[in-house]
Formats: C-alpha cells, sequence, structure tokens
C-alpha cells in the first residue's frame, strides 16, 4: 500500500512539474521551465524508496515532501510567491527544519535497534537529529546556488 501511494504522489508531481516544463518552455519563459525541471528531477527521488528493502519513511513525510516541493518550486519560484511574499522564504525554511527532524527521527528508529535505543542518551538523539535538519538545510542551499548559478535565478531571490 505505502510503495503504491508513493508511485501514485511521484508520478502525478512529475506529470504536473513536465506539463510546467513543455508549458513554459513553448511561452519561452527561461527561468521557470529551468525550475520545472529540477522539480522533475527532485520528485522523481521518492521512487527510490521503492527499490529499498525497507522504507522508514511514514507516508505523511512522502506528503511533506510533496507539499515542501509544491510550496517551495511552483509556488515560491515559478509562481513569485518569494518575491510577492518576504514571509514566504522563513516560512518554508521552518518547515524544512521541522520537517527534516522528523526524517532524522525515522532514520534514527531505523537504524537503532530498539533494545539500545533506551540506553542512548537523549542529547545524543537531539545531535543527531538536529544534524540531519541542518546537514538537509544546507544540501537544499547548495542545490538552489547550483541552480541560481547554472539555470535560473528566482531560487534564492527570497
Amino acid at each position: 500500500m505505502k510503495s503504491k501511494i508513493i508511485l501514485i504522489l511521484s508520478i502525478s508531481f512529475i506529470v504536473f512539474m513536465l506539463f510546467l516544463l513543455f508549458f513554459y518552455l513553448i511561452k519561452g519563459d527561461s527561468s521557470r521551465w529551468q525550475v520545472a525541471l529540477g522539480g522533475v528531477v527532485v520528485s522523481a527521488l521518492p521512487i527510490l524508496l521503492l527499490f529499498t528493502k525497507v522504507n522508514p519513511f511514514p507516508i505523511s513525510l512522502i506528503v511533506g515532501y510533496y507539499l515542501f516541493l509544491f510550496c517551495s518550486l511552483f509556488l515560491g519560484s515559478i509562481e513569485d510567491f518569494y518575491n510577492r511574499f518576504k514571509w514566504w522564504d522563513a516560512v518554508l525554511h521552518f518547515y524544512k527544519g521541522i520537517f527534516m527532524g522528523f526524517v532524522g527521527v525515522s532514520l534514527y528508529k531505523l537504524f537503532i535497534a530498539t533494545r539500545i535505543q533506551t540506553r542512548i542518551s537523549k542529547w545524543i538523539i537531539f545531535l543527531f537529529v538536529l544534524s540531519i535538519s541542518v546537514n538537509a538545510t544546507v544540501l537544499w542551499e547548495v542545490y538552489e546556488f547550483l541552480g541560481d548559478l547554472t539555470f535560473t535565478h528566482t531560487m534564492q531571490s527570497g
């Protein structure tokens, strides 16, 4: 069931981004079709979870990932929410930090055996979850920077 939902969400978002890619490509809007192309790539990443033996992420996190992509790529860059609403970027950064904290907790539960989890210090767990969140934010900023450097110039305008 989880695999079907991941597949449906992934394909739906890929089709949506492909539609935007071709729509803005035909219109000649270079910055928007390039953002849509990047959206196709990052929206296909959850499909890789279908090839793993154990998927540690609940469906709510997968839906949260697509919610972030929709708000960041479509609303933020393509619909220009970053420039129209000055608070948009800050809200997405806050959301991404909380979201990645939940991803860190899921990874912790996957990698640490249940019998050992009770003996690990809460501070170590906190540092693990915090480091996951910070590293994900850094990787997303690198993605935005490289996207602006090579293709479009809308991703870091917030």
